[in-house]
């Protein structure tokens, strides 16, 4: 299964979680995103939930995601 990734576009009130202009590793929480949140990788390394609005999508080419699912 691939892996998912977005990019921290806002960090307000995260600041000690999350890192702008950082890729954060999705898991996938149907529930979550039913409610506009997703639910990332953290700066601790455990997976928590944040508003998706702090996020944008971002495609990685296939050299570039070889590299960080490996």
């Amino acid at each position: 299964m691939k892996k998912a990734f977005l990019i921290c576009v806002d960090n307000r009130g995260y600041e000690a979680s999350l890192e702008p202009r950082k890729l954060y590793e999705v898991v996938s929480d149907e529930d979550a995103k039913r409610h506009g949140q997703v639910r990332v990788i953290d700066e601790s390394g455990e997976d928590y939930l944040f508003p998706a609005r702090l996020f944008a999508p971002v495609r990685l080419p296939a050299e570039t995601r070889e590299l960080i699912e490996a």
